[in-house]
């Protein structure tokens, strides 16, 4: 890219408004790059990370059902793909049955996405494997599907409903009911709040993967802003904010000092945090009351034995949106 076109790029566009802002925040997708997507792969296999083993089983535990309720011949398409490694289950399951009609993982991160892609289509001989690089939170176009097709289904795992606010979720959960039409559906995992030392561990684990994961935004913004961040003088930090049944993910700067970034400056006390990552919490109809505001009614949710994470089915609710 040029100057001007990295000056003018979304990720420029919005870490400089995020840094000009008070509170200062970076939008938690800027986090996954190629570094940072292998990083948070690398998350999900940590003990302490609960949410994606917690997934997994309940995907393996309910999958029959699971299977039944998406339908026959439908369109999986997953947001936020990263590695597919939890998707496997559900991918296993559906395969088995020859039930799919197609898979399309969707993530920000191109080079990740396309070998993944590669694996899975030797994984699952005979499906259709076909990658987007996009941000699904801006408009995108999805590929042309099998004729058989005879729904789509948008997969959200993770609990990544969760970075938004509640009017975001709204808007997003609105578009995504476009996205898949009358007789579309959405299979979301929730993730739940619980008690405060395991919601910690989780976003702050002892091994530091986190903390790695945290900080690769400002490795990005020196390598593709012209950054001059020095990762010695910065923190990862986590909040817990009890009312909100949030956990906040914060990058603290240690010392006095200026981060410059695509030639402008930015001056930072000490203590003084960059906002990186809201993961919202819910109870067990806490994104239920969300999806009905923006079209969408609950079909089923299934649970794992200590409430911890739930994955839940809606169907597009019909009427104009």
């Amino acid at each position: 890219m040029t100057d001007t076109a990295v000056a003018t790029s979304p990720f420029a566009r919005d870490v400089l408004a995020g840094l000009a802002h008070r509170p200062r925040a970076i939008p938690a997708k800027y986090f996954y790059d190629e570094a940072g997507s292998r990083l948070f792969d690398e998350i999900t296999r940590l003990d302490a990370y609960y949410p994606t083993r917690t997934e997994r089983q309940i995907l393996t535990d309910h999958g029959d059902e699971i299977v039944d309720a998406i339908g026959k011949n439908a369109a999986l398409v997953e947001y936020g793909s990263g590695s597919s490694e939890k998707t496997r289950v559900l991918l296993d399951a559906l395969h088995a049955r020859r039930t799919l009609a197609a898979y399309v993982p969707i993530d920000i991160s191109r080079a990740f996405l396309f070998e993944t892609a590669a694996g899975l289509r030797d994984a699952y001989p005979g499906l259709p494997v076909l990658p987007v690089a996009a941000d699904y939170t801006r408009p995108y176009a999805l590929p042309a599907l099998p004729p058989e097709t005879s729904r789509i289904v948008v997969f959200f795992p993770g609990s990544t409903i969760g970075n938004f606010t509640h009017d975001e979720t709204r808007r997003f959960l609105a578009h995504v009911a476009t996205v898949v039409g009358d007789d579309g559906a959405l299979l979301v995992g929730v993730d739940q709040w619980k008690d405060a030392d395991v919601l910690r561990r989780a976003y702050d684990d002892p091994d530091g993967v986190t903390a790695a994961f945290n900080l690769n935004v400002l490795r990005r913004i020196n390598r593709e802003l012209g950054g001059d961040a020095d990762l010695d003088a910065w923190a990862h930090e986590v909040r817990l904010d009890d009312d909100a049944q949030r956990v906040e993910m914060h990058v603290r700067s240690l010392r006095d000092q200026t981060l410059t970034v695509c030639g402008r400056s930015f001056a930072f006390r000490e203590g003084e945090t960059v906002h990186t990552e809201d993961s919202h919490k819910f109870g067990p109809d806490g994104l239920a009351g969300l999806a009905e505001d923006a079209g969408w009614a609950r079909q089923r949710r299934w649970t794992d034995p200590r409430a911890w994470f739930a994955v839940e089915l809606y169907a597009a609710a019909p009427g104009p949106r």
